[in-house]
This record gives structure tokens, sequence and C-alpha cells, in this order.
């Protein structure tokens, strides 16, 4: 979904390129389990152990699907033991963080910490935005931007999503022989973009704006009126009237204990910085408006 396999292609050709005669082994959590069973009960085991333990690079794939597997584990921890002793390189991937893997147990997940770990996101907007009209110019098929703007708007959990919306334009665009026009995009995807929401609360808003501008978690439930915390509260109250079912009166609430009259002042003001594209301090940084707005919607999606 957000390229994990992809990186471990990059990164084992990468390494050929830099060291062609390199011993790669390149796996998936599955396919290392299988060869281990395989060769546990027949009489590879030896065999298995060499390949694995003798490669310059091991790559494997999702070991999240290790989880309970105690033999395929143990055989795990002592291969990773065995290539660290030899200083050989070793690159994992799982599709979580290690804190939500307490299967895979403490002494495994104790040396897993002892390496680089590298949390790959959502892809942003921009990147959406580029894989859309990637997919499009290489089908030949004419989009409108706006079009792109939509589907990488409303198509925010991974890149499968952005090739499923494309899919379905296409195929429409076909059956139907009309081109690809906003209100077409807007009909024929309605039903994907419906899917794709999510349900947001306050406590998701808040925390977006934080994470997105650097802000101390729990300012914007403060007191405080200075200006690099009342213009993210006000963005905030904005957000959460777009993106919640919350009420004015419980927004001012969670947001301060304000009234819900300056819940509607935040929302005009800071629809009245959008109409004027004006600048607005954040964290103490300028920034425009709509990519603010953007960087934090991005943050909604991704959950």
């Amino acid at each position: 979904g957000v390229g994990k396999t992809h990186l471990l292609d990059g990164v084992c050709a990468r390494t050929l390129e830099l060291h062609p005669g390199a011993s790669i082994v390149s796996l998936s959590a599955e396919q290392f389990t299988n060869g281990f069973l395989q060769s546990l009960h027949g009489s590879g085991l030896p065999g298995f152990r060499r390949t694995c333990r003798s490669a310059d690079l091991l790559v494997i794939d999702d070991i999240h699907f290790l989880v309970g597997k105690r033999a395929t584990l143990l055989e795990f921890q002592l291969t990773v033991d065995a290539l660290h002793r030899q200083g050989r390189q070793m690159v994992f991937t799982c599709d979580r963080e290690l804190d939500s893997l307490p299967g895979l147990g403490p002494e495994l997940v104790t040396r897993l910490r002892g390496g680089m770990n590298a949390p790959v996101l959502s892809p942003d907007y921009e990147v959406r935005r580029g894989i859309v009209a990637a997919l499009c110019a290489r089908r030949r098929l004419a989009v409108p931007d706006a079009v792109v703007h939509h589907v990488a708007t409303h198509m925010t959990r991974h890149a499968r999503e952005l090739i499923g919306a494309v899919n379905r334009l296409e195929a429409t665009s076909l059956m139907l022989g009309v081109d690809v026009t906003a209100e077409m995009a807007e009909e024929a995807l309605a039903d994907l973009v419906r899917s794709s929401a999510r349900s947001v609360r306050l406590a998701d808003v808040e925390r977006a704006v934080c994470a997105a501008f650097g802000i101390e978690p729990g300012s914007l439930q403060s007191s405080r009126r200075a200006r690099t915390v009342s213009q993210p509260r006000m963005l905030a109250m904005f957000l959460a009237r777009k993106h919640t079912h919350a009420a004015l009166t419980d927004i001012g609430r969670y947001f301060g204990r304000r009234s819900h009259s300056t819940v509607i002042a935040a929302q005009r003001t800071v629809g009245e910085w959008v109409a004027r594209r004006s600048p607005v301090v954040l964290a103490e940084t300028e920034w425009d408006v709509e990519e603010a707005i953007r960087r934090v919607e991005d943050l909604l999606r991704a959950g």
C-alpha cells in the first residue's frame, strides 16, 4: 500500500549497482517460513542456513507474518545474530510499529530496535497527484487537472486506492464512450470516496494540527491568546466544522471552553484567509493557508 516492497526492490538494485558481486537473499516472511519448515522436515536445514547466513544483504518483507510462529521466530533471530556478528547488512519491513508486534518476542524486538527504524508514511497530496498523473499519462488517458486533484484529495490511504480510481475512470470512459470530466469523475468515484472516508473526532483534529506544525499538545485547549496559539486554534475549529459532526458548542467547549460564537468567528476568519490566500502564522512559521490546511487534512486522512 505505501510501497515497502518497491523500496526493498530499490535497495537490492542499488546494492548490486554499488557492489556487483554482492550476494543478496530477498524473501517474503512467508517464503522464509516455508523454506525453513521444508528444510526442517527434510535434510536441507544446513543448506537453508548457509544461504541466509552467508548473504551480504538479507532482505525480508512483512516480518509481522512471523508472529506466533515460535520455531520460525527462533530461526529468524539466530539468523539475525549470525549476520550481525559478521557485519552483514539486513533490511526488514512490517506493516506496523514494533510496539504493536509483541508477538515477535522481546529479544527479537530489542535486536531490531538496535538498527535504524524508518517509518514509511502514506503518500502526501503532492505525491498522490504525481502518482495519478503518471498513471494517466502511461495509459494515455486524458484527465483534467481538476480530476487529478479530486482523486488525490479523496483517495488518501495508499497507492492501490489511486490505481483503483484510475481504473474506474478509464473503464467508465470506455464503456460510456465519453471523456473524463470532473462531473463524470465525481459520479463514477462516489462509492470509492465514501469507502475511503473515515470518521474524524475533535481529538483527531487537535492531534493533526499539533503534529503538522510542531505545536505542544494541549496548547489548543489552553486559555493562551498569543497568535502562535490562537491562529492554529482557529484553524483547528475551522477543520473541526469541516470534518466532524460536532456541534458548535461542542467544538468551542473542546478548544478551551469557548463559546459557539467564537467558533463561528474562527470559521469566518479562516474562510477569509482562504479567499484572500493570506499567509498564516503557525508555531512561529508563516504558511500559505491552503498548504497549511492540506497538510493537516493529509494527516487526518492518514489517521
